[in-house]
């Protein structure tokens, strides 16, 4: 490993090899085209703890409607759950909606400049902070998120898992490292890199190392002791889907629509808060003869098993778990309503809302696209 203390041409040469293999082998991100601090920020924040393939379908369609942070901060929270779904963990689009609008009123719409002042803002924490600060401005300010942590824990010969098994010791060494090796000349590549480094070659399972940059510099090489996973969990649970047919008012003779039932989650439960789903079934052993659909679905670290069964409107309330707000949505707006992933998941398979949905996310509500269902 570079001896930090006694050898600045090493660690000169460890930057020159790793911006080098960034520059070459770095992926075509739609947030790495782009200098504005508000495309930084939405990236980084979507990109915590969810996959780089999910954040992409999401990203584009959350910056078409929402171009600036003004326009972020006067969109109802409603939309913007709408827009983030599909990503989990919705907290992150709570807070970022808030630290919007606190910025729009108390800062004239610009975010700060410097990693310390970003952190005083709602929802964000010393990663993005750092991360918007050093790309989009510059600042020499080292960003540590899972994937350095593990490129620096390899690296150093240090057992991962700082949150877990190192605690707060081993967390401020790992920072220590990140901050004497960042390129304070282009520490915003910097940073962009190694994280990039850890997402794709410095892999939790089976890295990469003979094409590592940082190769020569590595203790470990890739016998390297992980923290185990903590298993999962699973757990089974059923749905209805109830669809009722009714006329449109003031529209022309024999015209109808097709409405869902949709309930509300309450605001005060730590999952998707204020999201809303289909309504649970009283009994979660479907018959055969009635299942509609059978799927997976992960939620953090629990698997569901989730049966989903046909509930006619007059057998809903002997059927469902009496919950929170219900709605009859029209098929149409229910597509551009904040929905949990599960509930967008089993509509789309249940051919009820268009596909693929980002398409009707980023459409304004009053818009129509030609046969679609109302």
């Amino acid at each position: 490993m570079v001896n930090l203390d006694e050898d600045s041409e090493k660690i000169a040469a460890l930057r020159k090899r790793l911006l080098g293999w960034y520059a070459s082998s770095r992926r075509d991100l739609p947030w790495r085209r782009s200098a504005d601090p508000y495309a930084i920020w939405v990236a980084e924040t979507m990109l915590q703890q969810t996959r780089v393939a999910a954040v992409v379908e999401r990203y584009q369609a959350f910056h078409d409607r929402f171009p600036t942070l003004v326009s972020l901060a006067l969109a109802p929270e409603e939309e913007v759950l709408a827009l983030w779904s599909g990503l989990g963990y919705y907290r992150r689009a709570f807070m970022l909606h808030k630290a919007a609008q606190f910025v729009a009123e108390r800062l004239g719409g610009n975010l700060p400049t410097r990693a310390e002042q970003l952190r005083a803002l709602p929802g964000i924490g010393a990663y993005t902070a750092a991360a918007v600060a050093s790309i989009a401005h510059g600042e020499p300010v080292a960003v540590v998120d899972g994937n350095v942590e593990r490129v620096l824990c390899r690296v150093a010969g240090w057992e991962a898992g700082s949150r877990k098994g190192g605690g707060a010791a081993l967390r401020h060494k790992i920072e220590d490292l990140a901050g004497r090796l960042l390129d304070p000349a282009r520490p915003g590549d910097f940073n962009q890199a190694i994280m990039e480094l850890g997402a794709t070659v410095c892999a939790p399972r089976n890295p990469q190392c003979l094409v590592c940059p940082l190769n020569a510099d590595c203790i470990t090489r890739g016998e390297h002791k992980m923290p185990e996973r903590a298993p999962m969990t699973s757990r089974v649970v059923a749905y209805g889907i109830s669809v009722r047919t009714r006329l449109v008012p003031g529209k022309r003779r024999g015209r109808i629509r097709r409405e869902v039932l949709l309930e509300r989650r309450p605001a005060d439960v730590t999952v998707m808060p204020g999201m809303w789903e289909l309504p649970l079934l009283l009994d979660p052993d479907v018959p055969t003869k009635e299942l509609r659909m059978a799927l997976r679905h992960s939620i953090m670290r629990v698997n569901y098993y989730v049966n989903i069964r046909t509930v006619f409107e007059d057998d809903v309330e002997t059927m469902t778990v009496t919950g929170g707000e219900r709605r009859w949505v029209p098929l149409r707006e229910a597509a551009a309503m904040a929905l949990t992933g599960l509930t967008r998941k089993v509509l789309k398979r249940a051919r009820l809302t268009p596909s693929p949905p980002a398409r009707v996310l980023a459409r304004r509500r009053d818009e129509t696209v030609p046969g679609e269902i109302l």
